[in-house]
């Protein structure tokens, strides 16, 4: 490994920034871990689309199934939940119960700007309270939930009362949602009752340990950076309390890392990674000119995940894919060479037989993408 820099020591050229993230994020080689080791070490993967994390293990590790992954939702080693962003993430088990607290007042104050006006006389503490204690029962759906809360609320929108119920309420989805070829409604659980655990209160430990953890996946990043991917603020003061190695990017901004990660050479070969909708490499920084060469906005498809998302070549996104029976269809933004379409081409059939196993004649087809 090299210290990838570009005209001084410290500062460090936009490629060399591309392959440092490609190397925290695993991908520019696969690696071979357990999939909950290489969850913990990612801080997580974006979950709206529930199947989509499948999508973004494989694409980044050797020998991963379907099955390792379903295994660890049974087993309650991982939480679908709302933490970063105030968005539904699929997170290693103990981290959720490390850093759920941080986002508490993020999402009462989503839920705020969101919904207040749709809740005239709501006590929020109370509606709290109520929901903690129907979430601890049993799993229920944000319309089973609204149903047994509207009649405490009556002017309240009763569809909105289950949404501030869940944000308001440490509450994880439950299985058979999440478990790969099932689909199922988004059914919730309090999390303490799902993991038999108490969680940890919010605090300067539990908010340094996130910060450091962001940057060995994201990193080399900006304080800013490190602020959109969680949605908290404030965060300088904890970079500046924390022994970083700072950097210069290539525009000059500093860069926080860790002091003893090695950077990859800026000319090591990125591999083309098909990547799942809302992978967080291209969610999870202020500055996206790392990953996105252009003004294409990140696409963030409704639905289940694990049949369309992005496509990485030569370490950035420049292109999307949709599986449709049997078929991949790869629509780049830019001419590809015969090289690149044979390289993506093969890790095409890899992706068809990762998500279409039963597939008769896989094939991978290539269109431009409209302007």
């Amino acid at each position: 490994m090299a210290d990838a820099s570009s005209s001084a020591p410290g500062e460090l050229s936009l490629r060399a920034l591309n392959r440092a993230t490609l190397d925290r994020q695993f991908l520019l080689r696969r690696h071979e871990l357990p999939a909950r080791h290489a969850l913990k070490h990612l801080a997580g993967l974006q979950g709206q689309a529930p199947l989509a994390p499948y999508v973004g293990l494989w694409t980044r590790l050797s020998g991963f199934t379907p099955g390792e992954l379903s295994n660890l939702y049974s087993e309650r080693s991982v939480a679908r939940a709302h933490v970063m962003r105030a968005t539904v993430h699929l997170v290693d088990a103990d981290d959720y119960v490390a850093f759920r607290a941080l986002f508490g007042p993020l999402l009462a104050s989503v839920l705020r700007t969101n919904y207040i006006r749709q809740l005239p006389g709501v006590d929020l503490g109370l509606l709290a309270a109520q929901a903690g204690e129907l979430l601890a029962l049993r799993p229920q759906t944000r319309a089973e939930l609204s149903k047994t809360l509207a009649p405490h609320w009556p002017e309240a929108d009763p569809l909105s009362l289950g949404y501030a119920a869940i944000s308001l309420v440490p509450a994880v989805q439950v299985p058979p949602r999440g478990i790969w070829g099932k689909s199922a409604q988004a059914t919730w659980l309090h999390a303490e009752s799902w993991l038999d655990k108490p969680l940890s209160p919010a605090g300067s430990p539990a908010l340094e340990q996130l910060v450091l953890r962001y940057l060995a996946a994201f990193g080399p990043a900006t304080v800013a950076d490190a602020q959109i991917w969680s949605g908290l603020t404030r965060l300088r003061e904890v970079t500046d309390r924390l022994p970083l190695r700072r950097l210069r990017g290539p525009d000059g901004a500093e860069l926080l890392d860790l002091p003893d990660i090695p950077l990859p050479d800026e000319d090591v070969p990125a591999p083309p990674r098909f990547l799942p909708e809302y992978d967080n490499l291209l969610l999870s920084h202020a500055d996206r000119s790392r990953v996105i060469p252009h003004d294409h906005p990140v696409p963030l498809w409704p639905g289940n995940g694990g049949t369309q998302g992005t496509l990485l070549i030569d370490g950035v996104w420049d292109a999307t894919w949709k599986v449709a029976a049997g078929t991949l269809t790869v629509s780049s933004f830019r001419r590809l060479t015969a090289a690149e379409e044979a390289a993506i081409a093969a890790e095409g059939l890899r992706l068809l037989a990762f998500t279409c196993p039963d597939a008769a004649s896989p094939e991978v087809r290539f269109s431009q993408a409209e302007a």
